[in-house]
């Protein structure tokens, strides 16, 4: 599957007072190309959660790992670019840009897990296999931090 795409735009409020978006912002701007590349898919974290699609559970960040190379800018138009790198029976491993034309301004890898009650919790087979046919296999300049 091809890198997912989901353009944002930088608002006041998601710079500092240099006027440059401030390092939290990405985490929800991330965050987002994640949700979005799962409701692509078709899967749904309001359905999972309330228990429309099977087992309530749900899924928390366990690692990030950022490297934060330009600034993006009050009114910038950006994508976010998602990939799934790696699924687990209980995880996943996501890959993520945010770029702004031709400039890389943010790479990341991101875990997440399944959880139900605390603990961790095997991933439904029919998410599962949502996810598993979303693997994107790397290319030649894909950024590794």
């Amino acid at each position: 599957m091809p890198w997912h795409q989901h353009p944002i735009r930088i608002y006041y409020e998601d710079t500092d007072f240099s006027g440059a978006v401030y390092h939290a912002s990405y985490l929800r701007f991330l965050e987002r190309g994640r949700t979005e590349l799962l409701r692509s898919l078709g899967i749904h974290q309001a359905a999972i959660h309330a228990g429309q699609a099977g087992p309530v559970f749900g899924f928390v960040v366990r690692a990030m790992r950022i490297d934060f190379l330009k600034p993006a800018r009050m009114d910038d138009l950006a994508v976010v670019e998602t990939a799934i790198w790696h699924i687990g029976g209980a995880s996943a491993e996501f890959r993520q840009r945010i770029v702004r034309e031709a400039d890389l301004l943010v790479a990341a890898e991101v875990k997440v897990a399944a959880i139900a009650n605390g603990r961790p919790f095997r991933v439904p087979t029919s998410i599962h296999d949502k996810l598993r046919a979303a693997l994107t296999q790397p290319r030649e300049n894909d950024r590794k931090l």
